[in-house]
């Protein structure tokens, strides 16, 4: 809302911020531009997806709705939220990156304009096709720069002449229709001749996240010729969406001259495993900067989520003003002092942190550079959870007993030697995180003894339940740890996705069942489930609970019927219960509470004696 966006601004003011995406409101201009070619609204509403997806409509990756169309008031609050989004920005100084019209269209274009250039894209992540598959206006055809400039002209008239600046990914995880350089070059080329058709100043900027997850399309050959299709080098900005551990600007010649950002991805659906490199992030982009024919603009942030790991993300904007890689040690002492605020600061707190610093957060294993995702969050298998490396890593780089054990313990012997500690409230939320990774990694190695004793020979049913009772124990633990924070509340999300709907009983359940989905099923049967899965109060113990206790009962019954445990029968099962969770309301269930309870300190000191 108003409010939270305020904030988030002037976050990003405070740490020099200068170009930040703007992209609310998107959905207005394009449905006025596409009634304007003369789709009806029953066209567009097939197209348009679900508040908490839309990103992924943008980038064409998927089309329609699950859970119910998009409602007409959701369009016209989030174009005003834009309005103030862009003014707002502008007083700031900053330069919105605003969005323009990517081609990615309704079925019904193809049947208005028989004789237009409309291909099908990919299918994407294994969403049925009534979802994806979507319709993509060649940049060639004619009525691509027509729709461009209305879109734009329209853009202006709403938000005013703030910025020449326009998001633009045709690519995102799918491919062009063909890998001709010729053709390639011409997509390009008559893409940035409609944007400065629409605006004689236009620069386009894009995600070079394409170069990495299709890596096998795009050839160095195949990407100098998109690249090479836009004249010039100032007419382009491209954002090296994962530098930090995938870089691709090193392999492209630095996107061949064209002007590029150093930018850090990290967390993958806005997961809050703690997980950095600061190393990397301190002296990666200055090396960049400095390596010969480098044609770098900038250093940013690309994350999928701002919760949690904020060092990291202080770091880097902080990295961006400084010609020479930080001094980290003088840094994160500084950046303690400052984050808490409180003198004298006990010694014991610096000390947690530079533990952290030099371990947690300087992460060296490239295979797990994301924040690193807790296998508590996954569907339940007796396969394929622990040690993932790449996309969601689930390994731990690190020894929880040297790392997050003693700079717990340094905390809270801060709190008890500094009193004034317990009314920060970012110490609360950091002894909070901190305890909640503590309890994550505990969790794989009750997992590990579970499957121990389920495939020993001689172990008997009741002797797999008592194995899998600890586990069960710890998710109750972790709930109620979560539930004394705000910033670990599921019932804060909720309350933030029902009330745009102010009161309106259908439109309520409506935001609720894409708040929900989001964060479990992530599509209608778990497409991509669990991708943005979070440790939250209420998602672990109502969600995350119910599906491990199936487990250990599932795994408990094919022991003592002398049978293989049936992993696909068991993720049908999931996926239906990832349904029914879906489609439920917050405060109707037994002991569904709003708002935090317990006490923090009383809470963790336990948590310390058990599991530290």
């Amino acid at each position: 809302d108003h409010k939270q966006w305020e904030l988030e601004l002037d976050w990003l003011a405070l740490r020099g911020v200068n170009l930040p995406l703007a992209w609310v409101g998107y959905e207005y201009i394009l449905i006025e531009t596409f009634r304007e070619v003369g789709l009806t609204d029953a066209d567009i509403a097939t197209f348009l997806s679900g508040p908490a997806f839309q990103a992924w409509n943008r980038f064409g990756n998927i089309q329609g709705s699950w859970g119910g169309d998009l409602p007409t008031k959701w369009v016209q609050d989030q174009f005003g939220l834009q309005k103030f989004i862009v003014k707002r920005m502008a007083e700031l100084g900053m330069t919105p990156v605003l969005p323009s019209f990517t081609g990615f269209v309704p079925r019904a274009l193809a049947d208005l304009y028989p004789n237009a250039s409309i291909v099908i894209g990919d299918q994407w992540s294994g969403f049925p096709t009534v979802l994806t598959n979507d319709s993509f206006l060649e940049p060639f055809d004619p009525l691509f720069a027509k729709m461009q400039k209305s879109f734009i002209t329209k853009q202006r008239d709403a938000y005013g002449d703030v910025s020449h600046i326009y998001t633009l990914d045709q690519y995102n995880e799918i491919n062009p229709l063909s890998g001709d350089l010729d053709y390639l070059s011409n997509v390009t080329a008559n893409t940035f001749a409609a944007l400065r058709a629409a605006d004689s100043n236009a620069v386009w900027l894009m995600q070079g996240w394409l170069f990495f997850s299709s890596s096998s399309f795009w050839t160095d050959q195949r990407i100098q010729a998109y690249l090479g299709g836009v004249p010039g080098n100032d007419s382009m900005i491209i954002l090296d969406l994962y530098s930090e551990a995938q870089p691709q600007w090193n392999r492209t010649q630095s996107y061949y001259g064209k002007q590029w950002v150093w930018c850090e991805l990290h967390g993958y659906g806005g997961n809050i495993g703690m997980e950095g490199n600061l190393d990397e992030i301190t002296q990666g982009p200055i090396a960049a900067l400095s390596s010969p024919g480098s044609s770098m603009k900038g250093v940013g942030l690309t994350m999928e989520g701002q919760e949690g790991n904020e060092l990291i993300y202080d770091a880097l904007l902080d990295q961006a003003w400084s010609k020479t890689p930080l001094d980290l040690s003088t840094y994160v002492d500084a950046w303690t002092a400052r984050r808490y605020n409180v003198k004298p600061l006990p010694k014991a707190v610096l000390d947690a942190w530079r533990t952290l610093s030099t371990t947690v957060y300087n992460n060296k294993d490239v295979n797990t550079q994301a924040a690193i995702k807790s296998i508590l969050e996954l569907s339940p298998d007796v396969t394929g959870l622990t040690g993932r490396g790449g996309h969601h890593p689930t390994k731990i780089p690190y020894d929880t007993n040297t790392t997050i054990v003693p700079a717990l313990h340094g905390l809270l012997r801060g709190f008890h030697q500094q009193p004034l500690l317990s009314l920060i409230p970012e110490f609360k939320y950091d002894v909070v995180d901190v305890a909640r990774q503590l309890l994550a990694n505990r969790f794989i190695d009750i997992y590990n003894a579970l499957l121990g004793t389920f495939n020993s020979s001689t172990a008997s049913a009741d002797a797999v339940r008592a194995a899998g009772a600890p586990l069960l124990t710890l998710i109750d633990d972790l709930d109620s740890l979560l539930w004394t924070d705000e910033n670990f509340l599921l019932t804060h999300w909720i309350r933030d996705a029902r009330g745009w709907a102010r009161g309106d009983a259908a439109y309520t359940a409506y935001l609720e069942f894409n708040a929900r989905n989001q964060i479990t099923l992530w599509g209608p049967n778990g497409e991509i489930n669990d991708y943005a899965s979070k440790q939250w109060a209420g998602v672990v113990g109502t969600y995350y609970r119910p599906r491990w206790a199936a487990f250990v009962d599932a795994l408990a019954e094919a022991k003592g019927n002398g049978t293989a445990f049936d992993s696909a029968a068991f993720k049908a099962q999931m996926i239906q219960l990832g349904r029914t969770w879906s489609n439920g309301t917050w405060g109707t269930g037994d002991g569904e509470k709003w708002g935090v309870q317990g006490n923090t300190w009383a809470v963790v000191e336990r948590l310390v004696e058990k599991y530290a």
